[in-house]
């Protein structure tokens, strides 16, 4: 009961933090960071203990969820192999850097520990740069590559990071063993949460659940999709991804627009609380972490001079990474690379896709993770220092980067026509949906009673006149259930739009939340 007080005041000063960042137009992850480094200053705070088994399940699968459920499948498939490659080879190539740089500067490290290192911040943080990036434009082409890589990036660093532990525990890495463990927890992984997701919607869909239940078991969905593909010994971010990623395509089947209205509004709460106490957390154990360095003889300035120097590589390997993408590109599609406008002097759109690499929470309760001992007993080897370099480097990169990657994009102008492109598309969407509402009920009600009745000759005659002109307000209680049905059809018909690759699916789903608004509008009026 002791901790109430203060676990109130720290939810009160995140959602302070974000309101500030709001104000000041900055990702609210920098405050965070900045203001976890300022709390390991005060004294006699109470020291906060989470079991490192738990961090993970605790805050990982809600966050990956949260993440999954928003992501655009369609676009993930177009840019399927830029994401692949900067989830996959780009974390190994990171990670593998660090290994090496570590092993070679901080005495006592091992290739291991190195690995374990490089597995915790060689991916990039999804949240953070979301955040980020909502306060510039960007292409939609970009945006779904950093979406998609920070959804699977997770995976392939958390597998590197596993086979590390392994490795600082048993002292060997058999590597036939390393590659059948790493297939099967891809495949194990995905196809788990595959499964489970199509369980729980068709659970959804025969028992009906009302919109509290609904919400209620999304937030349980994750935790039970991670817990049994890790107890399978496959990957349960894999798994969580997977799941998060099906259920999104499905939602329309089973969840109703008040469902899906309140689910993103309590989503957004959630994982912006749980970003917020992770940081939090990292504060609150950074003095104790700083003692345990200082007991290894270590200084705090060499510390964070080796915090400063993964910092470093981390972005130029990232930076390397874009430019080698834009090249295989330019050589192996160079239909894709024109319509990206990627061209030798065009330097501006790698640089900013390399500028992008914010680390952030997944790192940390990477790091967090660490057990404090290993099976035999001994403690686990350079765990603090560790932590401490990881904060180093979230902090260096949502600040350093955080920072300037709006001034850079604004300066440097590397994408172009995205509101005559993002203008072309809207356009084209409400056009094809209003002249397809008037077609559908032309031929469902012109011979029908209900054509006499006057607020459907308003309904026909609004819808007719949309066909051939613009938006105007219109509602009648008497037919709300043609209301309901036109809310149906509408949304059927942006679900087959959404087909089209050419159709920007962020577009289909502002049409669909707001016909999911105009629905609750109309079920509330009496």
């Amino acid at each position: 009961m002791n901790y109430l007080p203060f676990l109130l005041a720290i939810i009160f000063l995140i959602v302070l933090l974000n309101i500030i960042a709001s104000k000041l137009k900055i990702a609210y992850p920098i405050l965070l960071v900045l203001v976890g480094l300022a709390i390991s200053f005060i004294p006699n705070l109470p020291v906060v203990k989470v079991d490192p088994d738990w961090i993970f399940f605790i805050f990982l699968p809600p966050l990956l969820f949260e993440a999954s459920w928003n992501a655009s499948l369609k676009e993930m498939k177009k840019w399927w192999r830029m994401i692949g490659s900067f989830a996959f080879l780009v974390v190994l190539f990171s990670a593998f850097l660090v290994a090496i740089a570590s092993n070679y500067i901080i005495p006592g490290f091992t290739i291991a520990l190195g690995f374990v290192l490089g597995g915790i911040v060689s991916p990039p943080d999804a949240v953070s740069t979301a955040a980020i990036t909502k306060f510039v434009k960007i292409p939609k082409s970009t945006s779904a590559i950093l979406e998609g890589e920070s959804l699977l990036n997770d995976a392939s660093s958390l597998i590197i990071l596993r086979f590390a532990l392994v490795a600082v525990g048993t002292g060997q890495f058999i590597i036939s063993h390393a590659i059948s463990e790493f297939l099967w927890m891809i495949i194990g992984g995905v196809t788990v949460g595959l499964i489970i997701a199509f369980l729980f919607i068709q659970f959804h869909k025969r028992f009906s659940t009302d919109t509290s239940s609904s919400i209620i078991l999304t937030v349980i969905e994750p935790y039970i999709m991670y817990f049994i593909a890790e107890k399978m010994e496959c990957s349960g971010v894999l798994a969580v991804v997977a799941g998060g990623l099906y259920m999104s395509q499905m939602k329309m089947t089973f969840m109703n627009s008040t469902t899906r209205l309140k689910s993103i509004s309590f989503w957004e709460a959630f994982s912006f609380l749980l970003n917020g106490i992770v940081f939090f957390i990292i504060g609150l154990e950074l003095p104790e972490i700083v003692t345990g360095i200082h007991s290894k003889g270590i200084s705090i300035t060499t510390a964070i001079w080796y915090g400063v120097i993964v910092t470093v590589i981390l972005i130029i390997s990232r930076i390397i990474s874009s430019f080698a993408g834009m090249l295989a590109t330019i050589i192996f599609r160079p239909n894709i690379a024109s319509k990206m406008n990627l061209t030798i002097r065009n330097f501006r759109g790698p640089l900013v896709l390399g500028w992008t690499g914010m680390r952030g929470v997944v790192s940390l309760a990477a790091a967090l993770s660490i057990p404090l001992y290993l099976e035999n007993g001994e403690i686990f080897p350079q765990r603090d220092l560790i932590l401490f370099i990881t904060f180093v480097v979230i902090l260096l990169t949502l600040v350093i980067q955080g920072l300037t990657l709006p001034f850079i994009i604004r300066k440097m102008k590397p994408f172009r026509n995205l509101d005559e492109n993002t203008e072309i598309s809207r356009t084209k969407i409400k056009l094809g949906l209003k002249t397809h509402i008037y077609e559908q009920l032309k031929i469902k009600y012109e011979n029908c009673d209900l054509k006499e009745n006057l607020a459907m000759q308003r309904i026909l005659k609004y819808w007719e006149d949309q066909s051939k002109a613009q938006e105007t307000k219109w509602i009648d209680e008497d037919i709300k259930d043609v209301l309901i049905e036109i809310f149906e059809l509408q949304r059927i018909y942006l679900s087959e739009l959404n087909k089209d690759p050419e159709i920007d699916e962020d577009l289909i789903r502002q049409q669909i939340h707001q016909i999911d608004l105009e629905e609750e509008r109309i079920k509330y009026i009496k």
